[in-house]
């Protein structure tokens, strides 16, 4: 199929009713806009990992029947590939599949930040660092788009908890709320533009996200340049016209054409000025109209073609976090013991509006035994919520006995579906205690034990020194289970990398103290100091850091080099070689940091990645880029992206705590000049290039004091030092008279005016 462009439709809208233009921005139905004058109804419904196309009626947390449809891995699995191409073509799928059952706009990705590993819902979102969940999302976005399917970026922002979701604050302040919680988002829409947002439930800094104007308008459209509409998330709308005004388009789900009175009789008052209502109908006309123009994709879905990519997308989403001993691979001449109910009953997805109906599912005890069909089975654990000891004490001892005489024992645990969900978060990190029961026992009973987890979000592994292999296999979709099987047997290489840090406790996390809030508020004390950067920053121990992930090879990286090309950008080369003896794939990292920086920042911060396949004794130059503007920090005075000058340190990683090779890059700093005035410290006076070198002068007298003092005061302590933070505005005490306040406004304001 052929891709299409946005086409106006300005003639259309301007030949409507008030009325019709408002009955444009609000949902006929649950998953459908309404039909207005030639303007045709689309369909916008759930993903973001398959299509949820609700057969019948419609409720937003999936309790209604849906047609069957390929379950990819959640975001939590595929975020862990680092792989774009992989990520556009998942992307692609979705889009194919959508088309085929004429639905329009795709809700997803959903690209928040873990903030906490609590949160209910990290299950649908990529990383905790933005770079990654950016990258990745806009992979994800152009694979939809390539077929003429919207996607729906989500949800539009600071939306980092379930708790509270609907009225919920998040008191961010902007460094953190543009450098961590927005740069994803505004990655995508500038790499991919998205065809609609969807704005979240929360507040943010006391203001809903659904009628934010410096969110919808300022940020988003002035700023970000985006073209598309702004739909609210399914019942996030506090106020039609105040969001109709900030700049939210559509309303969903619809609400009988109640707010679409409201709309008319705000213009009619004169509340509401109709041009801002006939912008948002212009982009649902636009939406409309060029999804009706669009060539569909003739089905039937070719579900087998599929089933294998999201097969082999689970494959890549799998992190081998562990394996002392090479106890990994499995031999397939092996006495295996599964154990672990998950092996027979998978967890493959999360639960709430994203809950896919696969068209297929595989789990890992049948895919295991067509490789090795001796292998024993014993549950391990019961899944309910309801605990017998009786009942938990027989299946474990079932499960020794059958490890006791096994050559390794693969353990598959996790978190039950009911612990992680949409809608509540989590209340801890925790493995259930019958489950970490019996891998301590089946470790006792068999040194030779691997563990196998099925989770949405990280958990705590107090067994990691115990057990000597472990494999983090996350939700992997439909195809999961054979996709396990083929890591376990190696006959695909893990090749996942962690997009978020393994703690050890609860207690270590960034959000600890500030999750979920009280009071309709949550106050995001951490700042800057998100996931990784955190533990860097504290200097923490962690399980296993941001990044990692090991593989059935291994590999060596040369030495870095970076320049600086003629847009501003780094551009860093490496050689990686595989040193092993079998073909893989090494996810190549690149961190930046400037030593001495005048603002506070991480030890490190991710700035690009580069999923790279080798075969065995193969080596490859590796070039990457970092965008001169993710070098940037938000001037919270300036109200601004700027980029510091100075010297960055460029570190070569395999992980965040693997750091291969580093090289330093002088990188031009971006002008800033901030008027001053009387609250301007000293320091920053005298470091203006105008106005410093006259105030000096202008202090003489100052200047004797000053050096008299030093003379009586210890060595090494500086008095200008200690001045530096005295504000101008009160040096006039300071000075013996010699500086007025008639004399210091002058100064200022010879400071402040333009130089020729």
């Amino acid at each position: 199929m052929t891709d299409t462009t946005l086409t106006g439709s300005a003639a259309s809208v301007a030949d409507l009713t008030a009325f019709e233009k408002a009955a444009l921005t609000s949902g006929e139905s649950f998953w459908r806009t309404k039909a207005v004058a030639g303007i045709p109804s689309v369909m916008l419904t759930d993903g973001p990992h398959g299509l949820r196309k609700q057969r019948e009626g419609g409720d937003h947390l999936g309790i209604g029947d849906s047609v069957p449809a390929t379950c990819f891995p959640p975001a939590v699995g595929l975020g862990a590939s680092w792989d774009v191409d992989l990520a556009q073509r998942v992307g692609e799928a979705l889009g194919v599949e959508s088309s085929i059952e004429d639905v329009a706009v795709l809700l997803g990705p959903g690209i928040n930040i873990k903030r906490s590993p609590l949160c209910g819902r990290n299950f649908e979102y990529l990383s905790e660092d933005p770079i990654v969940s950016g990258v990745l999302g806009a992979g994800i976005v152009r694979g939809i788009q390539s077929q003429g399917v919207g996607a729906s970026l989500k949800h539009f922002a600071a939306n980092n908890q379930e708790e509270d979701r609907m009225r919920s604050s998040s008191d961010v302040d902007p460094r953190p709320l543009r450098e961590i919680y927005l740069r994803g988002f505004q990655r995508v829409v500038e790499d991919a533009q998205p065809y609609t947002v969807m704005c979240s439930y929360n507040r943010i800094n006391g203001v809903f996200a659904s009628e934010d104007p410096w969110l919808l308008t300022r940020v988003l459209r002035d700023e970000w340049g985006f073209e598309g509409l702004v739909v609210s998330d399914w019942g996030a709308v506090n106020d039609r016209v105040e969001g109709l005004k900030a700049g939210l388009d559509l309303e969903m789900p619809g609400n009988g054409g109640q707010t679409d009175a409201k709309i008319v009789a705000a213009i009619a008052s004169g509340d509401l000025d109709e041009a801002v209502l006939d912008a948002s109908a212009e982009r649902i006309a636009t939406l409309a109209t060029r999804w009706a123009a669009a060539p569909r994709v003739e089905g039937p879905l070719d579900v087998d073609a599929h089933h294998a990519l999201a097969r082999e997308a689970a494959g890549r989403a799998i992190v081998l976090l562990k394996n002392d001993g090479a106890v990994l691979p499995l031999a397939r001449d092996a006495r295996i013991a599964v154990i672990g109910a998950f092996a027979e009953k998978p967890r493959y997805q999360g639960a709430g509006s994203s809950m896919i109906h696969p068209t297929r599912l595989d789990d890992a005890l049948t895919a295991i035994r067509e490789i090795a069909p001796d292998a024993s089975f014993s549950a391990g654990f019961g899944l309910s919520a309801d605990v017998d000891p009786a009942e938990t004490a027989r299946l474990q001892e079932e499960a020794v006995a059958a490890a006791s005489v096994a050559d390794v024992a693969v353990v598959f645990a996790g978190l039950p579906a009911r612990l992680e969900s949409e809608g509540y978060d989590r209340e801890d990190i925790d493995l259930p205690a019958d489950q970490l029961t019996l891998i301590e026992a089946v470790v006792a009973a068999n040194p030779r034990t691997v563990v196998v987890l099925s989770n949405g979000s990280v958990v705590a592994l107090p067994f990691a020194e115990r057990v000597p292999a472990i494999v983090e296999a996350w939700l992997l979709g439909q195809a999961g289970g054979s996709a396990t099987a083929d890591v376990l047997f190696g006959d695909v290489n893990p090749s996942g990398k962690l997009t978020e840090t393994i703690p050890h406790r609860l207690e270590d996390t960034p959000a600890f103290l500030n999750f979920p809030g009280e009071d309709g508020h949550v106050r995001y004390g951490e700042g800057l100091f998100v996931g990784y950067r955190w533990y860097d920053a504290r200097r923490m121990d962690v399980a296993f850091p941001f990044g990692h992930g090991l593989s059935y090879t291994t590999f060596a990286y040369g030495d870095a080099a970076a320049v600086v090309d003629a847009d501003g950008d780094v551009e860093v080369s490496v050689t990686v070689r595989n040193t092993g003896d079998r073909a893989g794939r090494e996810v190549v990292q690149v961190y930046t940091s400037l030593p001495g920086s005048a603002v506070q920042r991480a030890p490190r911060e991710l700035k690009t990645f580069a999923s790279v396949a080798l075969e065995a004794g193969e080596s490859r130059e590796v070039v990457l880029t970092v965008r001169r503007a993710d070098l940037a920090y938000w001037h919270v005075r300036a109200d601004r992206w700027v980029v510091e000058g100075g010297d960055y340190t460029v570190e070569v990683a395999a992980s965040s705590r693997d750091i291969r090779s580093s090289v330093s890059v002088t990188v031009e700093g971006d002008s800033v000049s901030l008027p001053l005035t009387r609250e301007s410290s000293l320091g920053e006076v005298f470091a203006h290039p105008v106005a410093g070198p006259m105030v000096k002068a202008a202090m003489t007298g100052m200047a004797q004091m000053m050096e008299g003092a030093t003379s009586i005061m210890p060595e090494g302590v500086s008095m200008e030092k200690m001045m530096n933070s005295f504000p101008i505005g009160r040096i006039g005490m300071m000075s013996g008279g010699e500086v007025s306040a008639e004399m210091l406004d002058g100064l200022l304001a010879m400071a402040n005016a333009p130089q020729a």
